[in-house]
């Protein structure tokens, strides 16, 4: 066997990864029950499954209970501010293509003090996974109502219950342009959960996943009917996109048919009242990336860091005069 040849299995046994190559040293801090695990779960499953090398793939975040993912991820991550998870995301993913980018954000964090950033991520449509975990509450900063709260809910800011209805995080970005990508999971059907993060990555263009996930401080009972009840859970399936095991298949027998580049019907089943619908709602991929059509304008070439990186540390330094006593010379 020649040395090229050896070299090539050696690269191939050291880029099968397992889940503990996606753990990190740092133990969850979420309370127990907390939909997050399962999120968690799902996206280690995710980068064993498609082999992502650690150092080729980064986490963003900002603020909240899900934001703490990055830390819990054997990755790089950026546990950035309140709501401005994706323009970092962006920044990363237009100068280093290469990476794979997966943002997480809270209800708050993105569709409140994040929602400018939100809308206009849609509209890029950058080549990156946005997964906003939806329990409907703040719960880091100990029950406030969020924009996606139910009417009516009792919180420290809402006394006398929130008095509005709940944004809908899921008719808001259909209604965005250049929407690619628009898909819901929940936090109790793990099978599902994986599959869809799984397409969400698979496809090119800002995959934007919601995911109903269930806060036990705060929200404890909220979904208990989804949970016992399976017909109130409707599952989006199509030759092209989920594909039922018979195990849910059969406990999960509210099935549609449905498909992904029918608009007006994704529409429709985002603005379910009664029933919940799991699986892709929108998928266009023909929709172009804002980071391929500004690909090539400036290559991301060694040349090019240095050149940058010297004109921003000239900025701040301090240049010896030419013919001054050196320092402790005197």
């Amino acid at each position: 066997m020649t040395a090229t040849m050896t070299q090539c299995l050696l690269r191939l046994v050291e880029e099968d990864y397992t889940l503990a190559d996606y753990q990190s040293d740092i133990a969850p801090r979420w309370c127990a029950g907390c939909g997050d695990s399962a999120i968690l779960t799902a996206i280690q499953r995710l980068c064993r499954e498609e082999n992502l090398p650690p150092e080729k793939t980064v986490f963003v975040s900002g603020i909240g209970c899900s934001s703490r993912l990055p830390h819990y991820m054997n990755a790089y991550g950026f546990h950035g501010m309140h709501g401005r998870a994706l323009p970092v995301a962006e920044g990363i993913k237009m100068r280093r293509p290469d990476l794979h980018v997966f943002v997480t954000t809270g209800d708050g964090d993105c569709c409140s003090i994040g929602a400018a950033h939100w809308i206009h991520a849609i509209r890029y449509n950058m080549n990156m996974t946005v997964l906003l975990h939806d329990n409907q509450v703040y719960g880091l900063t100990k029950n406030q109502a969020s924009p996606t709260s139910p009417r009516g809910l009792q919180t420290n800011t809402t006394p006398r219950g929130a008095c509005l209805e709940p944004l809908n995080p899921l008719s808001v970005t259909l209604g965005v342009a250049n929407v690619s990508f628009v898909a819901q999971a929940v936090d109790w059907i793990p099978g599902l959960l994986y599959d869809i993060i799984a397409q969400a990555h698979r496809h090119r263009g800002l995959a934007f996943v919601r995911i109903l996930q269930r806060c036990p401080e705060f929200m404890d009972h909220f979904y208990d009917d989804a949970v016992r009840d399976p017909t109130k859970t409707r599952i989006l399936v199509h030759g092209d996109g989920l594909r039922l095991s018979p195990e849910v298949s059969r406990i999960y027998r509210n099935q549609e048919a449905h498909d992904p580049l029918d608009m007006a019907r994704a529409r429709a089943l985002a603005s379910l009242g009664d029933e919940i619908p799991v699986g892709v709602l929108y998928r266009d991929p023909s929709v172009p990336c804002y980071d391929d059509l500004r690909a090539g304008e400036r290559p991301n070439t060694p040349d090019l860091i240095r050149t940058v990186l010297d004109e921003e540390f000239d900025k701040v330094t301090i240049w010896p005069q030419i013919g001054a006593t050196p320092l402790g010379a005197e």
